[in-house]
Order: structure tokens, then sequence, then C-alpha cells
């Protein structure tokens, strides 16, 4: 009995070592969770078990609204630089018409008198507050008309700028004042995007160019039909911006008003092309504005074709491209052809009917 259980020891004996090994084997991977991935799960390739989800794909964004809120916005600015241009032509008449009559009231001793009386009763703030306001009215009467026109221009980019330092207003002016094509709220980023910029190296260099150019453009254009070309060409250059992007998937927000400044210059250069212009850093160097206009598109477009992010290279070439058509074919097409609009403005605003001038003269006025 004895030697039968001395030989059944040994036979179950290394079975119990082995076992016991493997546990130890097993356990030891415990303490290393590493090394338990590497050794005991397979890659799912190998073991056959179905991998991660790949990353869901991004449709591109279609363009057909966009583009015809381009349109829309487009025609809707220029019939709105019509009406204004009626209107501010009529207030003209009118501010002359009553100019007339201040000064004939004003003549007079007694009249002179009264106001000479009036300034001696004034304190010594209300005298001081009177000539700074008096300067201030000369220093704005000195301006050109296309600079005037500009400073408020200049003032809203001024705003905005202002607007991306405020912590609390991030969200909104991502939202709102960058213009992306993948993003949900693409149609009043376009137009806001125009007058929104995030550094102030880039709104100087932007706003610079516009005030240098503003009076050249203005004299060409007049105050209304500048507003309605610079803020069009800010939608277009933008809605080109899109189109590129969507056709090389690089969905990616951008800002800032150098497409429509890029239109203004190049209008300018399209209208004078021997205009001399020079760098204000490197005054001794000048050419025409035609060479610097083909210069200009020359670098966007190989900026575009390389891939360059440092700009947006689409909404330049988009706005310049827009400029140099608009004053060779689109004043002619668009401007010319508002008289019909004007007319009806006209006979909904006259009381007595479409057959009466403001001044009560038969027929209507015709836009000049």
């Amino acid at each position: 009995r004895l030697q039968l259980a001395y030989r059944l020891h040994r036979i179950l004996n290394p079975c119990n070592q082995q076992r016991c090994g493997f546990r130890r084997d097993a356990k030891r991977p415990d303490t290393k969770k590493g090394n338990v991935t590497q050794e005991t799960n397979p890659p799912p390739s190998e073991a056959g078990a179905p991998g991660p989800p790949p990353p869901p794909k991004i449709p591109r964004p279609t363009l057909f609204k966009p583009l015809m809120f381009t349109v829309g916005f487009t025609g809707c600015s220029f019939g709105a630089a019509a009406i204004l241009q009626y209107e501010t032509l009529k207030s003209r008449v009118q501010s002359a018409k009553d100019e007339e009559e201040e000064e004939k009231l004003l003549q007079g001793s007694q009249d002179m008198a009264y106001w000479h009386n009036w300034w001696n009763q004034l304190s010594g703030f209300q005298r001081q507050l009177i000539l700074v306001m008096s300067m201030v009215d000369d220093f704005w009467s000195s301006l050109t008309e296309g600079q005037r026109t500009v400073t408020g221009i200049i003032a809203v980019n001024a705003v905005v700028l202002c607007c991306w330092r405020i912590p609390a207003m991030q969200r909104s002016m991502i939202k709102y004042f960058t213009s992306n094509p993948a993003s949900k709220t693409r149609y009043l980023p376009m137009v806001l995007s125009s007058f929104s910029h995030y550094s102030i190296i880039h709104m100087v260099a932007n706003m610079y160019v516009l005030w240098t150019f503003s009076s050249g453009i203005v004299s060409l254009l007049g105050k209304e039909q500048f507003l309605a070309v610079y803020m069009s060409a800010g939608v277009i250059s933008t809605m080109v911006s899109y189109m590129c992007k969507t056709a090389t998937g690089r969905l990616y927000p951008s800002l800032g008003a150098s497409g429509a400044v890029m239109a203004v210059l190049a209008a300018v250069c399209t209208k004078v092309p021997e205009a001399k212009l020079g760098i204000i850093f490197l005054p001794i160097i000048t050419f025409t504005a035609g060479n610097a206009l083909k210069a200009l598109i020359a670098i966007d477009a190989a900026g575009l074709i390389l891939g360059w992010r440092m700009f947006d290279h689409a909404a330049h070439l988009g706005g310049a491209l827009f400029g140099v058509w608009y004053v060779a074919y689109g004043h002619k097409l668009i401007w010319r052809k508002r008289e019909p609009l004007v007319k009806m403005w006209h006979d909904m605003r006259s009381p007595g009917g479409s057959g009466s001038r403001p001044g009560g003269g038969p027929g209507g006025p015709g836009p000049q």
C-alpha cells in the first residue's frame, strides 16, 4: 500500500506543479497590464475582430444657398445705393433752400447784435466747447468725400477689433465674424467678416490702403456707388473663398476686409492704370498702378496654386477680379440701369403720384 501510494504521489505531483506554474504565469501579467495587452490581445486584424470605426467623413458643404445669398445681397446693395443717392440729392436741394432763407433772416445789425449778446452770456467752458466743435467741423470739412466715407468703415473695424479682445464674446465672434463654408452659420459671416480683424497689423494695413485710395474711388463712383461696390466685393470675395475651400477640402475659417480692399484697389488701378504709386517705406521706388495690380494678382494666384495659408488668396483674387470687372463692364450693366428703380421709388415717395416732382413740376427727376 505504501509503495502504491508513493507511485501515485509521483504521478500526480508533476501535474500539480504545472498547474500551479500556469496560475503563477497567469497572475504575473496582472501587475503589468501593458504586457497582458501585448501577449493576450492580438491585433484586431490578426484576431479577426472588427477594428474601431473610422472617423466620420465630413461631407462637402453645398454652396447653392450661399451663391443665391451673394446674388441677392449684391442686388440689394446697389438698389439701396441708388435710393440713397436719390434721397441725398433731394436733401441737398432742400438744405440749400433752407440756408438761403437763414442767411436772409440773419442779415442786419439787429441780428448781429443778438448773436453778440448771446456769445457774451456764455461761460468760459461753453465757449471752449463751441470752439472745439468748430475745429472738429473744420477738420471734417477739410477731408474729401471719400475720406469721410472711409472714416465710418474704419470706425466699424476698430469696434469689431476691440470686441475680439473681450473673452466673453469669443464664441459669438468666431460664429458670426469668421467665414467658413463648413460652419452652420454661413450667410451673415459673409458680410460681417469683411469688417472683422483679429490682428492690429492686419487691420492697419487694410485700412491704410483703403484710406489712400478712397479719394480716387469715390470721385470716380460717388459715395453711394462706392459703398455698394465695397459691400458687394466683401461678400463676393468670401463666396470665391468658399468655392476654393470646398474644392480643395481645406475648410478653415478666415476673416478680414482684404477682399473688399482689393476690389477698391483693382478698380482704381484699372480706371487709372498710368497713375504713379510708391511704397510708404521706400518712397524712391515708384511704379504704375497697372503693374502693381498685375503683380498683386500674380502673387495671389501663386499663393492659391501652391497652397499658402498665411492669407486667403482666393478672397484676394475674387475681390480683385470683381473690381476689374465692375469698372470695365459692371458699371454699365448695373449702375446705369437703375433709373426704373429710382423712378418707382420717386413715385412711391411723392404725394402727388407719378406725374409730380418733389418741387411740384410735372415729370420725375432723372437720376444723375
